[in-house]
């Protein structure tokens, strides 16, 4: 699995997207971005916008914004992968 979290220290939708991940036990990359928005060109590169948390799975071609969005697909789709391996 490829999974991918850009993420900002500090933010709260971005730590309960990391904290859900960790707790099913599921590897990702995380990429810190900057605190200012127009900093962030990555992530506008990655999903056409600058705020986090963006999920990117590059096995599924899904990338996903906004942490309830992200959390939605997790338990539909990685929670019951995590689950049962």
């Amino acid at each position: 699995m490829s999974l991918t979290l850009y993420q900002l220290d500090g933010c709260p939708y971005c730590e309960k997207v990391a904290d859900r991940l960790d707790e099913l036990g599921i590897e990702y990359d995380s990429v810190w971005v900057e605190a200012l928005h127009s900093k962030r060109d990555e992530v506008k590169r990655v999903s056409g916008q600058r705020g986090v948390p963006v999920l990117v799975d590059d096995d599924r071609g899904v990338t996903m914004a906004e942490s309830d969005r992200i959390l939605e697909l997790i338990e539909t789709t990685y929670a019951p992968e995590a689950q049962s391996a």
